[in-house]
């Protein structure tokens, strides 16, 4: 299992995200604990991010709700670590 952690703008936009959308909190919760434990699970949809956003991916929480990441290789521990960057509709995140 991989280590999640959360980038300031993630937390801001999930914070901006739930607010809006309470429902998507429960569901959100699902897809992190999916994404640690298989990054590539076929129903999060995970792809390479081109453009600006390139070297990051994203995973698919819902039809309009994506959230970007990184995968982080920490050497010393030999574990691969998740930076979450950023969470919100197609539009907002790309």
């Amino acid at each position: 299992m991989r280590t999640i952690t959360f980038a300031s703008s993630f937390k801001r936009a999930y914070e901006s995200l739930v607010r809006k959308r309470p429902d998507l909190k429960p569901k959100i919760n699902t897809i992190l604990r999916t994404l640690a434990a298989t990054p590539f699970e076929p129903m999060l949809q995970t792809h390479k991010l081109k453009g600006q956003l390139v070297g990051s991916w994203a995973c698919r929480v819902e039809y309009d709700c994506r959230i970007v990441f990184d995968f982080v290789d920490r050497p010393v521990t030999r574990e691969e670590e998740i930076l979450l960057i950023d969470i919100g509709s197609h539009d907002e995140v790309y």
